[in-house]
């Protein structure tokens, strides 16, 4: 039996209100907010849309949640497509089980997403994937290539060169975790490298609202964290050790491909972005004025071009 940290019931206090605000001007189509067991896990999830519609499966990254995708939810795009966005386990509202108990390794994410959309009778589905959303969705998408219709990349990497110069300290701690473990920490858990994450090289950082990154610190600090974060960033090198295998599944399967990449992260290149284009000469790549988290600044861009893309692919 896995037990959970502990926990607040509310993890983000700001972005409880932000969230209240938001709900409060009328979405397009309610969002809706659910747990359902998988296996010993309770996995958390967002839903908006009509069930019957095309469902899109929006994968988040760190160290953030399905939260991050709130606009999404509440945009038209929950008019046409039947929208879900879980936690995996050790984010958000999902269970946090103790790393004594639960191996933190992305195949056990993606198989805790895969066990997911079966519960949920997921038979078909459009992968979104930004950022730790592109290695569980690449595993899934080896494991069932038959239930992917469509593929929207935001800045998750699966190309050597989309990993910039950040990711020498981080290579050094897959070789020697202890003697770089404390530098990792600083890199990945501090509040400077929290905001970081989000505004990375932005001209104008007056226009992201600090609870982003003020909430997630808060998430990054709760017991048992930074084992759960280490030991998934640990883990990460088994997905730069696999980018062969996903280039391969594209040039294989060319699903219709849509990849949104924010100019301004500081970990993720913009070369990364363009070198899908390698794999699908037809993928439709769109480099935006936004960084590593897009919908940050880039809302209602993301919501038309997603819409006027998955017009097209059906």
């Amino acid at each position: 039996m896995l037990t959970s940290f502990m926990k607040p019931r509310a993890l983000f206090s700001s972005g409880v209100f932000l969230i209240i605000n938001i709900a409060m001007a009328a979405p397009e189509q309610p969002v809706s907010y659910h747990s359902t067991r998988v296996g010993s896990l309770e996995i958390f999830y967002r839903e908006a849309g009509p069930k019957d519609a095309p469902t899109i499966l929006l994968l988040h990254g760190l160290p953030s949640s399905s939260r991050m995708y709130q606009s999404l939810l509440e945009s038209n795009l929950s008019e046409k497509y039947h929208l879900i966005a879980p936690d995996y386990p050790g984010f958000g509202h999902s269970s946090w089980p103790n790393p004594k108990e639960f191996a933190y390794t992305f195949d056990a994410l993606a198989k805790a997403m895969q066990d997911f959309a079966e519960q949920l009778r997921l038979e078909r589905y459009t992968l979104f994937m930004q950022d730790y959303g592109g290695p569980v969705g690449f595993r899934m998408a080896l494991a069932n290539p038959e239930k992917i219709q469509v593929m929207i990349i935001q800045n998750a990497v699966s190309h050597e060169e989309g990993l910039s110069p950040l990711w020498g300290v981080r290579r050094a701690f897959w070789q020697d975790r202890a003697a770089h473990e404390a530098e990792v920490r600083a890199n990945l858990l501090s509040l400077e490298a929290t905001k970081k994450r989000h505004v990375g090289t932005s001209p104008d950082i007056s226009q992201y609202n600090p609870d982003l990154w003020v909430d997630e610190y808060y998430f990054l600090n709760q017991p048992g964290q930074a084992e759960i974060q280490l030991d998934l960033f640990y883990d990460y090198q088994n997905n730069v050790k696999s980018y062969p295998k996903w280039q391969q599944w594209l040039r294989d399967h060319q699903p219709p491909l849509l990849v949104l990449w924010g100019r301004y992260d500081t970990s993720f290149t913009v070369a990364g972005g363009e070198a899908y284009r390698r794999d699908d000469p037809r993928a439709e790549v769109h480099i935006l004025d936004a960084g590593h988290f897009a919908l940050d600044l880039r809302p209602q861009e993301i919501i038309r071009l997603v819409g006027d893309f998955m017009k097209n692919a059906f």
